[in-house]
C-alpha cells in the first residue's frame, strides 16, 4: 500500500458522505494504492452503515470500531497501527482540513520528508476556540522539552518509519503533535486557510482543547514542576520581606498595618498558590497513574477490510 488515509470519526453521518466525494477523487489522481480508514467509537447515529455502504462499492474503504469511546486522539493511533500505507495521512473528517492540501502533503513527502504538517495560515473558528488555541500553542512552544510548531493539528503526513516508532511508544495520553515531535526524523510543513465546519456540529468545545492543551505542556515538559518551585520561594521572600518590614515599622512606631482584612487577603492568596502547587503536581501524579497501569489504548470491536494479520497486529 502506498497511500493510508486515518479518519478519527464519531456522529459524522452527515459529513462523511461530503467527505468521500471530495477525497477520493483527489486520491485516485495520485495513486490506486490506497485505503482510507475510519476509525470510529459507537456513534449513535449512522455513521457505521453510511461508511459500509460506501465499502461495498469500495473496498479501499476500510473501518475500525471500537468497543466503547476511546476518544479522538486513541482512534488515531489505532487507524495508524492498523494502517499499511508507505505514508499515513491522519486528517478530521469535517473537512476544516481540506482535502485538496492532500496533494502538497504527498508532494513533499516525494521530495524525501519523512513528516510533512499542515499548518494553518488562518482559521475560521468563533472567538473563543480562537483564543484557547492561540493561548495553548504559545504555552506549548514555551514549555515543551520538544518542538511542537504553533498552529499545527493532527492533520499530517508520516512516512513508515515514523509510523512504526509511534507505534512503539508506550504513552497513553495520545498527544499526536508531540509524539511526531519526540520521534523526529526529516520535517516539513505546508500552509493551508482552514475553513469553517461545513456541516454539523463539533465535537470539541473550549475545554476540550484546554484538556488536550494540558497534555502538551505536561507530558512533554517538567517546567511546570519547576516554576511551582520557583513561586513558591518568590512567596516565601516576600513573606519574608514584609515580616521584616512590620518589624522595622513596630520598632519606629510607625501605623501597624494590619487587620482582619490584611490577614483575609495574606491567606486566600497563600492558600491559591498552594492549590495551584497541588493541581501541578496532581496533573503529573495522575499522568503517572495512568501509565503504570498499562491498560490497553483501545479495543477493536469489528475490523473491516483488514486481513488476519492486520488484526492480529492492531490487537
Amino acid at each position: 500500500m502506498e497511500l493510508s488515509i486515518v479518519v478519527p470519526v464519531w456522529r459524522e453521518e452527515q459529513v462523511v458522505p461530503e467527505y468521500l466525494r471530495r477525497v477520493i477523487p483527489l486520491l485516485k489522481a495520485i495513486t490506486d494504492d490506497y485505503e482510507v480508514i475510519f476509525a470510529m467509537d459507537p456513534s449513535p447515529d449512522r455513521t457505521e452503515d453510511v461508511i459500509l455502504d460506501y465499502r461495498s462499492k469500495d473496498p479501499r474503504c476500510k473501518l475500525l470500531k471500537f468497543s466503547r469511546r476511546f476518544g479522538q486522539q486513541m482512534a488515531t493511533l489505532a487507524g495508524l497501527q492498523y494502517s499499511s500505507g508507505d505514508a499515513v495521512i491522519v486528517m478530521d473528517v469535517d473537512l476544516q482540513d481540506p482535502p485538496e492540501v492532500i496533494t502538497d502533503l504527498v508532494a513533499k513527502w516525494r521530495e524525501g520528508y519523512d513528516v510533512v504538517m499542515a499548518q494553518r495560515r488562518s482559521r475560521k473558528d468563533n472567538f473563543c476556540r480562537s483564543f484557547v488555541a492561540k493561548v495553548g500553542y504559545c504555552l506549548i512552544a514555551k514549555l515543551a522539552d520538544v518542538d511542537i510548531p504553533k498552529d499545527t493539528g493532527d492533520f499530517r503526513l508520516i512516512s513508515r518509519r515514523v509510523v512504526n516508532e509511534l507505534c512503539l511508544l508506550k504513552e497513553c495520553h495520545g498527544f499526536l503533535k508531540g509524539m511526531v515531535a519526540v520521534v523526529g526524523f526529516k520535517q516539513t510543513s505546508v500552509q493551508f486557510d482552514r475553513p469553517a465546519r461545513s456541516t454539523g456540529d463539533t465535537k470539541y468545545g473550549p475545554l476540550g482543547g484546554i484538556h488536550i492543551g494540558l497534555h502538551g505542556m505536561v507530558s512533554f515538559s517538567n517546567n511546570l514542576l519547576s516554576f511551582s518551585s520557583l513561586f513558591g520561594f518568590i512567596v516565601a521572600g516576600v513573606s519574608l520581606l514584609l515580616g521584616v518590614a512590620y518589624a522595622l515599622m513596630k520598632l519606629a512606631g510607625a501605623p501597624f498595618p494590619i487587620g482582619n482584612p490584611t490577614i483575609v487577603i495574606l491567606v486566600l492568596f497563600l492558600g491559591g498558590i498552594q492549590l495551584i502547587t497541588v493541581g501541578i503536581l496532581g496533573e503529573y501524579i495522575g499522568r503517572i497513574y495512568d501509565e503504570v497501569k498499562e491498560r490497553p489504548k483501545f479495543i477493536v470491536d469489528t475490523a473491516v477490510g483488514f486481513g488476519a494479520e492486520s488484526a492480529v497486529a492492531g490487537r
